[in-house]
């Protein structure tokens, strides 16, 4: 098993900056795959970008050159920066940590994003 927990999540005017953190604990799997998804009220939830173990990553193409993920494998910590933060970028944020054998959430942390 695999506890994650987010934090960093709150209210930003548009234009501004917010840093995620996820912290993970328990048992973990070699090779795992670290992410960000968010969930908009009525939306499906969707993948903001996400970190393999070698530090390679993928982002969603309505964040790129706005987030950067990064992850510190000594810490068990993934980070996502968020900037030029925009009211559509207002969601529940949900870290991910992924292997071949199992899938876990965290409890999700709330961006909210005012124009």
């Amino acid at each position: 098993q695999v506890q994650l927990v987010e934090s960093g999540g709150g209210l930003v005017q548009a234009g501004g900056s917010l840093t995620l953190s996820c912290i993970a604990s328990g048992s973990f799997f070699s090779g795992n795959t670290m992410g960000w998804y968010r969930q908009a009220p009525g939306k499906q939830r969707e993948l903001v970008a996400r970190i393999i173990t070698d530090l390679s990553s993928v982002y969603a193409d309505s964040v790129k050159g706005r987030f950067t993920i990064s992850r510190d494998n000594a810490k068990n910590t993934v980070y996502l920066e968020m900037n030029s933060l925009k009211p559509e970028d207002t969601a529940v944020y949900y870290c991910n940590y992924w292997t071949t054998q199992a899938s876990f959430w965290g409890q999700g942390t709330q961006v909210t994003v005012s124009s």
